[in-house]
């Protein structure tokens, strides 16, 4: 029987990238990359093979798909920012079995789930940028989903039940990613410079990530899951926080009561809020 071994929210921007070169942001990304390696060093000791990805960065307009592809190759320049990402080449394992059973289960459920197997589509950097650093030589497969925007967050909790569902039902070991950012209020485009990178971009959205982070600390996961319908569009949610509702429905949503491990300190990146979070599955 398979197992979740890992999960996560993470996160994805682009100036994690940036900070590795020589310029304004040069190291200041550092506990970010940090936090990446250290979730793939654990997946790796729990013996994962596969990674399960909720990208927000990819958005669909009808329907949930996923990024099923036998495998992911190709060379990424973002069509958003490419002055930000560009040339960045990409080779890793998928894994199409537990695609189709992650729709086979969420299509139980009245979901429309379609899990592909198209080599001409690629992944978004909310998949590529953490694999960059978690999955660097390729060992683990990978399954990429999209944000679909237009469901409402009652059917992303129950994609991620099935997601549960589907691995448990598996023989893989899986470790389960919500890519994207906690509040995303971007600053305007007259605002972008090198002195916007550590800015979030509404004071009130930084309050709200700072309770949102005390009520992960302190297990208040009831009170959490009660204001992420509102918190998703109120703090300009990325993708509308799919990544975080699918998360928590695969976690057992209200009923979660693991511990909230804060892997790097919350930084804003041009307005948006960041962290990256493991919560443990043991209680």
């Amino acid at each position: 029987m398979g197992q979740v071994v890992l999960a996560a929210k993470i996160t994805h921007v682009p100036s994690i990238l940036i900070s590795e070169r020589p310029g304004p942001l040069f190291g200041q990304r550092a506990e970010a990359i940090q936090s990446l390696r250290e979730l793939g060093q654990r997946a790796r000791a729990r013996q994962a093979d596969t990674f399960v990805i909720f990208d927000v960065h990819w958005i669909s307009n009808f329907g949930c798909h996923m990024n099923a592809n036998a495998r992911h190759v190709g060379t990424y320049t973002s069509h958003e920012a490419p002055h930000m990402i560009q040339d960045m080449a990409y080779d890793y394992p998928g894994n199409p079995d537990l695609g189709e059973a992650i729709a086979v289960e969420a299509k139980k459920d009245g979901l429309d789930v379609m899990a592909h197997q198209v080599p001409t589509l690629p992944l978004e950097y909310g998949t590529i940028v953490p694999m960059h650093y978690m999955n660097e030589d390729g060992h683990f497969k990978v399954i990429s989903v999209a944000a679909p925007i237009f469901a409402t967050w009652q059917e992303n909790r129950k994609f991620g039940i099935a997601v549960r569902r589907a691995i448990e039902a598996s023989p893989y070991r899986v470790a389960v990613l919500a890519s994207g950012s906690l509040s995303h209020k971007l600053v305007s485009n007259e605002q972008v410079g090198d002195d916007q990178w550590d800015v979030v971009g509404s004071e009130f959205n930084r309050q709200v990530d700072l309770r949102v982070l005390d009520l992960w600390r302190e297990r208040r996961y009831a009170e959490f899951c009660r204001m992420l319908p509102d918190y998703s569009t109120k703090c300009n949610g990325e993708g509308l926080m799919v990544d975080t509702h699918m998360l928590f429905g695969m976690l057992g949503w209200d009923k979660y009561a693991g511990r909230a491990e804060e892997l790097c300190p919350y930084f804003p990146s041009s307005g948006s809020g960041q962290i990256t979070v493991e919560f443990h599955l043991d209680a």
